[in-house]
């Protein structure tokens, strides 16, 4: 058996249409997202399969429906298989899938708590306030250079490290435009605004995190009974207090995604599933390290070949 881990991805993973295949052979995908929904009043397998009013990419929809599908998926391979990942990641809003699936948070009490964590970040940078880039060519000293230097006119920092040459940004709108004209001109291959409605893991969500803060006190977080690797350091998290307190710091610090895998790499795992829809985390985790294999698990066939290949 080979020792491996999974990944969960977070917002801009999902799909219209996503686990419509696997929901078709386990009913397990239609059980989990149901029990999500009674949760939050609001049908989000309908969402994700039709969007007929346009919230998909609303971040307190998106948010629980990405929980649900890695739930779901997470679920369905314990119904297929007795193999278990030794170590788990997840990339921003994944991270509380990988509590979730680590034993350490329960699944109804994290649906409600990231669309409660959606809310607080849409209401923490009202639309156009805020923007995100991805800086593509730049090392992170050098984006840290850029932004250091424009400080004065308002807000942006590294939000999201998710590989040694792949960075996003955040912050208020015009620093963040003046912060892609200079990633340009200091060589930057490419400097792109992103299509999201927050400016996540930046200074603009402290006030988020004060009320996610809140949140967490009434929430019983476990010892995680699977190592979880998170964001904030890049490093395993076993207490249950830091766990919280990582998660509220997770809001306005960087996703450490370059760190997470690195850990991983060097546990000696080199094979990964990334349990959620798209391959987001793969293509990230191969620019990271390139000697780790992910794999894919959205549908059946997926995660049959997942388990056949971690089984040898």
């Amino acid at each position: 058996m080979q020792k491996f881990g999974f990944v969960f991805p977070g917002q801009g993973s999902q799909q219209l249409g996503m686990l419509s295949e696997l929901a078709s052979y386990s009913h397990i995908v239609q059980k989990t997202f149901d029990e999500a929904s009674d949760i939050l009043d609001q049908d989000l397998w309908t969402i994700c399969q039709y969007d007929n009013e346009n919230i998909l990419g609303q971040t307190q929809i998106t948010q629980p429906i990405l929980l649900a599908s890695s739930v779901a998926i997470w679920r369905v391979w314990a119904e297929l298989s007795a193999l278990k990942p030794s170590i788990l990641a997840g990339h921003s809003l994944g991270e509380y899938s990988a509590l979730v699936c680590a034993g350490s948070m329960n699944y109804e009490d994290a649906i409600n708590l990231v669309h409660k964590r959606g809310e607080f970040m849409q209401s923490a940078s009202p639309q156009g306030k805020g923007k995100m880039a991805a800086i593509v060519g730049l090392e992170s000293s050098q984006i840290d250079n850029i932004c250091d230097e424009i400080k004065e006119t308002g807000i942006v920092s590294a939000a999201n490290l998710n590989s040694p040459v792949q960075i996003v940004i955040a912050g208020e709108a015009k620093s963040v435009d003046k912060a892609i004209e200079l990633c340009k001109s200091n060589g930057a291959k490419r400097a792109l605004p992103l299509n999201v409605s927050v400016p996540s893991h930046c200074a603009l969500m402290k006030p988020a995190s004060e009320k996610l803060k809140e949140e967490l006190e009434g929430i019983e977080i476990k010892k995680p009974n699977i190592d979880v690797v998170q964001n904030v350091n890049g490093e395993i998290c076993n207490d249950p207090r830091q766990i919280k307190s990582n998660l509220v710091r997770q809001m306005y610090e960087p996703v450490r995604w370059v760190d997470c895998v690195q850990l991983i790499y060097k546990a000696g795992i080199k094979n990964l599933v990334e349990c959620g829809p798209g391959k987001v985390l793969s293509g990230l985790i191969r620019r990271i390290e390139s000697d780790i294999q992910c794999s894919g698990s959205d549908s059946l066939e997926n995660i049959k070949n997942a388990i056949s290949k971690m089984a040898d």
